[in-house]
């Protein structure tokens, strides 16, 4: 379980490195969104039947970083959005 968390905050910190611009984002919110992208990444990496979902693998890892990076993005436009409606 610690070693998914680590994975999780290592793979949200590759996502805010990798996408361009300033991220409002703390560290919890890049925690969690770094474990949504890992689990995203296990999940398809198991259906094209590279491995388990908890296993480690080259293919789910990077798609579980360009899933992070998606979601840092969503994340990043809705607290835009929110900060400027009021």
């Amino acid at each position: 379980m610690i070693g998914f968390i680590v994975a999780g905050l290592v793979i949200g910190a590759l996502a805010r490195l990798i996408k361009p611009g300033k991220q409002n984002l703390s560290l919890l919110v890049t925690l969690l969104l770094g474990l949504a992208g890992s689990v995203i990444g296990g999940v398809i990496a198991s259906l094209l039947g590279t491995g388990n979902i908890f296993e480690l693998n080259v293919l789910g890892f990077v798609v579980a970083v360009i899933a992070a990076v998606l979601l840092v993005g969503t994340a990043e436009g809705l607290a835009s959005r929110r900060n400027s409606v009021r």
